[in-house]
């Protein structure tokens, strides 16, 4: 089963827990989707401990499209990774419809990275295997869902990305285009409300990084998603509805519109 429909919403603004700035501490009205408050993260100890985020917080309203842009290695992948519950913060919380994911027991937490989130990776993670079908019909399949009612739904979603044609491929078959919307179809295929897509176009020439991404944008309105995507390509994120730039492992609103603008090749520094 698949959300269907689109309603725009106001985008949401978001802010680290000490703004600089009165943009930065401006606070939309109304409840986020899915949110992030005081992320800190932190990998070791002692002199080896290094902090990727410090004290960062997002807040995702429904039907907004969020880009987040800095440089490779500045933190991107490790903030989606603690949106989606796929890691914990070392301090800080997460919220899914206003509740504090730690709260929830195991059980439910895999069903909210199982159902409530997609998430996109950079390189496609398919099995290569297997065919494009079974690939996008894993996560029902997980799930204890009906072998043959999965890859129905599986078949649905690759017709939608433009893959009718290739579903009975298997994924080493297939170009590195076709393997990135085998993916998309794969994090769509539960009905998630939220999506998340780290570096969706980092490994796709230009002409295929173009199409991905319009590709994300349709699936967007029309499944009246929640996305936040992660990129350092600057002309890319100018397409969302708002953008937020990681500095020195913070959130910031950032204004990245005016030089990003025409140049696909633009890229955050």
């Amino acid at each position: 089963m698949t959300p269907s429909g689109n309603n725009p919403a106001e985008p949401a603004t978001a802010t680290n827990a000490k703004p600089a700035n009165a943009e930065e501490a401006r606070v939309e009205s109304g409840a986020a989707v899915l949110e992030g408050r005081n992320l800190r993260k932190v990998y070791g100890t002692g002199t080896r401990a290094l902090t990727v985020l410090d004290d960062a917080s997002i807040a995702l309203r429904k039907s907004e499209m969020v880009a987040i842009v800095a440089p490779s290695g500045a933190g991107k992948s490790t903030l989606l990774h603690l949106l989606a519950a796929l890691d914990t913060p070392t301090s800080g919380a997460i919220y899914f419809d206003a509740k504090a994911l730690e709260t929830r027991n195991e059980a439910a937490l895999a069903d909210f990275r199982n159902c409530a989130v997609g998430f996109l990776w950079q390189r496609h993670q398919l099995l290569p295997d297997f065919t494009a079908t079974e690939n996008v019909a894993m996560p029902l399949l997980l799930r204890g869902g009906d072998s043959a009612s999965a890859l129905e739904t599986a078949r649905k979603w690759l017709a939608e990305v433009g893959l009718s044609d290739r579903a009975d491929h298997r994924a080493g078959e297939l170009s590195g285009g076709e393997q990135q919307r085998v993916a998309i179809a794969r994090a769509l295929v539960t009905g998630p409300r939220v999506l998340l897509a780290d570096e969706p176009t980092g490994d796709l020439d230009e002409q295929n990084a173009w199409a991905v991404f319009e590709l994300l944008e349709r699936l967007h309105r029309a499944h009246r998603l929640t996305s936040l995507i992660a990129t350092h390509n600057l002309a890319l994120a100018a397409r969302c509805d708002r953008i937020v730039g990681l500095e020195h492992g913070v959130l910031r609103t950032r204004e990245a519109q005016a030089s990003a603008m025409g140049t696909l090749g633009g890229e955050a520094s």
